[in-house]
Order: C-alpha cells, then sequence, then structure tokens
C-alpha cells in the first residue's frame, strides 16, 4: 500500500528507503552528511515549496533489519517561525522528537552488487510517527558506490497522506494560525540514503 506525504509527512519516508542497501550484514551505520530526505508542499492551492530533515541517523543490524531515526526537530522549511509551529503542531517534537522507521527485506536482491552495480528493489517498512506506527511501501534504487559504501535512493516519488500519518489536527492548527486558505495534504517524498561499512 502506497501513502502520500505532506511537507511535514515527508520524514516518515525517508525511512522506508534505508532498507534496501546491499550486504546489509552486520556493521553498516547511516552517513547522516550524505544523506537527506526532502519533501514538498503547496498552499494557496499555487505556492510549492521544499523542506527537508537535518539530522538523520540509522543503522543495519546483523539480521538485515535497518532502523532510521528522523529528528522532527531539524525539519528546515527556510523559514524559522515555520519550522517551529510544524515541530509544535504537526509533530508533537516535546513528545515524539523522533520519527523511526523500521524494516527489514530479503537481501537476495541485492547481495552480490559490486562497486558500480545498481539493482532496483521493494521495500516494506514501518514507520513511527507522533505514537503511530504506518506501514509504507517504497520503490528504491540501491548503488553500490564501493565495496564499503552503498547508496539508497527514491525509485519514484513516496507520497504519503496527512491522515494516514495522523497529523491532520496538526496540519489544520498551522493553517488557522498561518491564516492559510489551504494546505495540500499529500506530498511527494524524495530520499538519499548513504550507508557506510563499520
Amino acid at each position: 500500500m502506497k501513502f502520500s506525504a505532506t511537507s511535514f509527512a515527508a520524514a516518515a519516508v525517508l525511512s522506508a528507503s534505508l532498507v534496501a542497501a546491499p550486504a546489509f550484514a552486520g556493521g553498516w551505520a547511516l552517513s547522516g552528511d550524505e544523506s537527506k530526505v526532502a519533501f514538498g508542499s503547496v498552499k494557496k492551492d499555487t505556492v510549492g515549496e521544499v523542506h527537508h530533515f537535518g539530522n538523520l541517523s540509522g543503522s543495519v543490524a546483523d539480521d538485515g533489519t535497518a532502523t532510521v531515526e528522523i529528528d522532527v526537530t531539524s525539519v528546515e522549511t527556510w523559514i524559522d517561525i515555520r519550522n517551529e509551529r510544524i515541530q509544535k503542531m504537526v509533530f508533537d517534537a516535546v513528545s515524539f522528537p523522533l520519527a523511526t522507521i523500521s524494516a527489514k527485506i530479503d537481501m537476495d536482491e541485492v547481495n552480490g552488487l559490486k562497486p558500480g552495480e545498481t539493482a532496483s528493489v521493494t521495500s516494506e517498512a514501518t514507520v513511527s510517527l507522533v505514537g503511530q506506527d504506518i506501514p509504507v511501501e517504497a520503490d528504491l534504487f540501491v548503488v553500490a558506490l564501493s565495496d564499503q559504501k552503498v547508496m539508497v535512493t527514491t525509485d519514484e516519488m513516496i507520497m504519503l497522506s496527512t491522515a494516514d500519518l495522523g497529523i491532520d489536527g496538526g496540519v489544520d492548527q498551522l493553517m488557522e494560525v498561518a491564516k492559510l486558505p489551504s494546505i495540500t495534504r499529500v506530498t511527494p517524498v524524495t530520499l538519499r540514503l548513504v550507508f557506510e561499512k563499520q
């Protein structure tokens, strides 16, 4: 089941992608500086904007279970007051400072990739956001950058909805305080996740 995302729901999606990396048997960690989760939103029907999360962390366990954590207080919309409002109203960052994504896939599809080789995989993950667990499916593109580094990106945009994520009420509050007639309840999300062998 594929979802769609509002500008604030992007956090959820990014985690789905992290599980696709090849040869993820033990000792892999997400490179936060090289990774990015971006999401779009449209307000007033015509104004499109792109946002992202600044702080990401993650790892892959010996059994192939991948976990990515998104610091929702690191949301960057390029407007300070909007960052604060989204943290408080949409993500309830005081109670839920992290969005967590966990997933496990059949690594036979990607194990054995040599540097420069690629693979397309479908990943199923669970996103934990504001106290709720949401299933997400994503088509991912995996690139073996070297024997020590793998990059996972979205092969197609991932879509999340605020209703599925349980943050409709927060978006309503945001619209009211910002005096906006509308904010899209669905938005595209893209991600670039780089994992390094430790």
